[in-house]
């Protein structure tokens, strides 16, 4: 396969529906497809992934796509694998229950162009609640299943701000130099998650005097099943979330461990005061999982083992 543009990668694991519904977004993209390829790394799926994936390989004829299977569990490795064969400038990494609007590879490829001192770039993901929003969801919990937008306009990141891996582009050179996800933070690996993947990639590239930027037109609606949002998955991502961060300074020494936990804490009281003002607003329903979530980060943040 000929070199070009955009490489999609969507690293997949038991989500054989969503796949599809993702792939048919990239066939339906206004982009011309000898501009950008796609990757699918099926992340040793149990499920009807395999076959879904033949079949699709058979019958579609509209993109450039290329399916490997990545046997060792975790994001991480799965990302880099699919990097390992890609062949575009850039390197997009989009989850496998992701839909891309059609615009969203020629945005990308506009954005590069007119923000050529960019390594990185980060877009808009919009929750796609099914069948609809939880009323106990507030701005501050929705982070948590992939809600992102960090400002209206093209605009430099802030240093301690960072993309979600979910909607990331990087600079298949910047990627490769500091090669790729840190494979100590696997992300998700079945039902074990330890966060923190794309924030330490970004962080090591940064660290090389590459610069990150965030563009609002670059957006992936992202699908979130409502009936999983049980307080046992909410807390496992939060706990996940500071138990990236502990591994995330073990290696890398910065910041000190103390100073990471007085920010937790920090953080905490600001959930506590958020969460009484929106009980005060009439939305009472909203308090606890806001202060809920900061605790257990601080939680998975002091634990040793992850489970």
């Amino acid at each position: 396969m000929n070199a070009c543009d955009v490489s999609v990668i969507i690293c997949t694991y038991n989500r054989a529906t969503y796949l599809l519904n993702a792939l048919k977004s990239l066939c339906n993209q206004t982009a011309e497809t000898q501009n950008f390829e796609v990757i699918v790394v099926n992340n040793a799926s149990t499920d009807e992934t395999d076959c879904l994936m033949k079949e699709f390989l058979q019958e579609s004829r509209a993109l450039r796509i290329e399916y490997l299977i990545e046997t060792k569990q975790g994001s991480s490795f799965a990302r880099n694998a699919g990097a390992g064969i890609a062949r575009g400038k850039y390197l997009c990494f989009m989850d496998d229950d992701a839909e891309a609007t059609p615009n969203y590879i020629e945005n990308i490829m506009a954005f590069f162009r007119s923000t050529p001192d960019a390594a990185v770039l980060g877009g808009r993901i919009i929750p796609n609640y099914v069948p609809q929003k939880p009323d106990w969801m507030s701005h501050y919990v929705s982070s948590l299943v992939g809600n992102f937008h960090y400002a209206n306009r093209i605009q430099p990141f802030r240093q301690g701000h960072f993309p979600f891996e979910s909607n990331l582009v990087i600079e298949a050179n910047a990627f490769r130099s500091v090669n790729g996800f840190p494979e100590h933070l696997p992300g998700v690996a079945g039902s074990i998650r330890i966060g923190g993947e794309g924030k330490d990639l970004v962080s090591r590239i940064l660290a090389t005097g590459k610069l990150s930027y965030y563009d609002p037109q670059v957006v992936v609606y992202h699908v979130v099943e409502v009936n999983k949002l049980t307080p046992a998955y909410m807390e496992k991502v939060a706990k996940g979330i500071g138990a990236g961060e502990r591994l995330r300074i073990h290696n890398n020494g910065t910041p000190s461990p103390v100073v990471k936990f007085c920010e937790y804490c920090f953080k905490l009281l600001a959930a506590i005061i958020l969460g009484v003002g929106y009980a005060i607003q009439g939305n009472p329903q909203q308090t606890l999982p806001i202060i809920v979530y900061r605790k257990d980060a601080i939680l998975g943040f002091l634990q040793q083992k992850i489970t």
